[in-house]
């Protein structure tokens, strides 16, 4: 394995830190109290990755199992405890514990600890997760075929069960 070719190519580089205070507000508010902070999206790493802030209440949540076809997505457990399905058995993370699941890996999360728990999520490469995760928002009253045309659009393929 070897360095990616370079995308800079100048020889003073240049000012363009970004800087997000650990106690910003959360970009995203669902109903069910969870929340999500857009640390750094595809639009601001040039397509290379994206990087989220997902806490969730002590109330039961999170996805059923699926898979991407051009993403993968990554898990860094930072508080509580997260179930993460990797395709096989459900995993009771803690606060250190990290997972990956490349593109095509069959996965899904929940927090079923009655506790609060907080995870990064990271998606390579950067695609558009916050478009994602605000039109979950507005399914509950779409029709199936409008449902199926948002999953298919943000690469997101459920299993049956």
């Amino acid at each position: 394995m070897t360095y990616p070719k370079p995308h800079y190519a100048g020889t003073e580089g240049e000012i363009t830190t970004s800087y997000r205070p650990a106690g910003s507000k959360p970009d995203l508010t669902y109903p069910s109290g969870n929340t999500v902070h857009y640390l750094a999206t595809g639009a601001t790493t040039n397509g290379q990755f994206g990087l989220y802030r997902w806490e969730m209440g002590p109330k039961p949540s999170g996805p059923d199992p699926h898979f991407h076809r051009s993403i993968s997505e990554s898990f860094f457990i930072l508080s509580g405890s997260v179930r993460i399905y990797n395709g096989t058995r459900w995993i009771d993370t803690k606060p250190g514990d990290f997972v990956h699941v490349p593109e095509g890996g069959v996965h899904a999360f929940r927090n079923e600890s009655g506790e609060p728990a907080s995870m990064l999520l990271h998606f390579a490469p950067g695609a558009p997760r916050e478009g994602y995760f605000e039109g979950l928002l507005d399914l509950a009253g779409a029709s199936e075929e409008e449902k199926t045309e948002f999953f298919l659009r943000h690469d997101t393929f459920w299993l049956q069960s």
